[in-house]
């Protein structure tokens, strides 16, 4: 439970900053983290083929 308060505090924390930066601050680093979620999506799916498959 204080996990999900402290989630949630430092979703506002991030959402009020973003509310403040300029727009192209906000998408250069949306778009920083959508290619590292993306980079890590992939790996993790190579890696679960890959262990999956060996047993």
């Amino acid at each position: 439970m204080l996990f999900l308060v402290v989630a949630l505090l430092l979703l506002g924390v991030v959402l009020g900053t973003v509310a403040h930066a300029p727009l192209g601050f906000s998408l250069a680093a949306a778009a920083v983290i959508a290619a590292w979620l993306g980079v890590f999506a992939l790996r993790e799916r190579h890696g679960r083929r890959r262990h999956t498959s060996t047993h």
